[in-house]
């Protein structure tokens, strides 16, 4: 009898166990699957639709990528289908210059930025100026302070399957981040707003000029949809025992890509956003009829922590001024533990047209205490003039030669 039971006892053991490994097998298949292929939800404010994202396998540096049906563009010969196409392309957010030429066509006039970013998800209220408003936030135009390598990749679109295909190439001359005199790199893909889904690639061990050879594909994304993303490359050194330090990083607004063919880039890195002061996205727009001038506060990031947490308090004090005389000012909301604030405010000043290139904009962010003094995290000065630097004067310069159109603009802030 207890020979009986002690065969039964494991036998049930055995069970166990066999049902334990392949669960485990399954779960295992599972996560291998799901490195290879990842699915985006669709945001609230995006069609009903799903949309998914593939990442593909490597390619041999031997062999040729796999290639996706397109739909060919041709200039002398065009089909109804073409021309839906270039219809899309060349209409869609009112492009300065179409990407494709119809014949017969008629370019539709610029249109200015009249609303500016939601304090949600930093996204503009008019959809018609949508890509617009994205170039400008993520847009720097200003040249690298210090060089940390370039990223070759490719860009083409295949409009039968709505499918945009990234081709990460290789970088080249980057920094060496680790203490042998080289790196462990890979890249982070986005494709902004959407910070929640990113892709990577493979890290490449020791080397400065990594060949990672690996293609993307962003399936479901209609043109109209395609051209509101901006592409985020953003290069790592990968660190086994500590946090991945960042290299450098590329956007690239989608709507300034021409989709009708494949489109490669040799893109220079930015370093990473390691001022001490932070940045500031505002917005300046002038009307000559009524005398008005508007500044608008957006949002700022990488703001210099000021208290013991780590974070700061900050706040936005704008003083308008007429040679070195405050005429008045203006102050935002605090908004309390944070680098990153959204402010969405607008300022609106009195100043005719005959001053408006004598007056300027001091505006300072600042960390608000309630012990103590405030603090100064950084400024700039917005003026036609003696202006803090290239970059603001460009921005009032802007502002006075497009009357009636806001322009959007980031800005380094400076310290003291």
């Amino acid at each position: 009898m207890a020979s009986i039971v002690l065969i039964a006892c494991l036998a049930i053991l055995g069970l166990i166990i066999a049902i334990a490994l392949f669960l485990a097998g399954g779960y295992l298949w599972w996560r291998h699957k799901r490195s290879q292929l990842q699915f985006i939800e669709p945001n609230e404010d995006e069609e009903s639709s799903s949309y998914s994202l593939r990442a593909a396998q490597d390619i041999a540096d031997s062999g040729n990528p796999p290639t996706k049906p397109q739909v060919p563009v041709t200039q002398a010969i065009t089909t109804p289908l073409q021309n839906n196409i270039n219809r899309k392309l060349n209409g869609f957010l009112s492009l300065r210059t179409p990407l494709i030429g119809v014949s017969g066509a008629s370019q539709t006039k610029p249109q200015s930025v009249s609303s500016l970013a939601n304090p949600g998800d930093g996204t503009t209220k008019d959809s018609a100026n949508k890509s617009i408003s994205m170039t400008d936030m993520y847009l720097d135009s200003t040249d690298p302070s210090e060089n940390v390598g370039q990223i070759h990749f490719s860009l083409e679109y295949d409009f039968q399957n709505t499918t945009l295909i990234l081709k990460v190439l290789q970088g080249k001359e980057l920094p060496a981040k680790d203490l042998s005199g080289t790196s462990d790199p890979y890249v982070r893909v986005t494709l902004l707003p959407d910070k929640k889904h990113r892709l990577e690639t493979k890290i490449k061990r020791r080397t400065l000029n990594p060949r990672w050879n690996e293609t993307f594909y962003f399936e479901g994304f209609p043109i109209q949809k395609l051209q509101s993303r901006v592409l985020h490359l953003h290069v790592f050194d990968y660190d086994r025992f500590s946090r991945d330090d960042s290299i450098g990083e590329v956007f690239l607004p989608l709507c300034q890509v021409d989709f009708a063919g494949k489109q490669s880039f040799w893109k220079a890195l930015k370093p990473p956003a390691k001022d001490k002061c932070g940045e500031l996205l505002s917005s300046l727009c002038y009307h000559p009829s009524n005398s008005i001038l508007t500044l608008t506060l957006i949002k700022a990031r990488n703001l210099k922590a000021k208290d013991i947490n780590g974070k700061s308090d900050p706040y936005v004090k704008v003083w308008l001024q007429f040679g070195d005389k405050r005429v008045e000012k203006r102050k935002t909301p605090i908004f309390t533990c944070t680098l990153n604030p959204v402010f969405n405010e607008s300022f609106s000043f009195n100043v005719p047209w005959e001053k408006i290139r004598e007056c300027s904009l001091d505006v300072m962010v600042m960390d608000f205490d309630n012990i103590g003094r405030n603090e100064l995290i950084g400024r700039i000065l917005l003026a036609g003039k003696n202006g803090s630097g290239a970059s603001e004067t460009k921005h009032w310069q802007d502002m006075i030669s497009k009357p009636r159109q806001t322009v959007v603009q980031w800005h380094r802030l400076k310290p003291e």
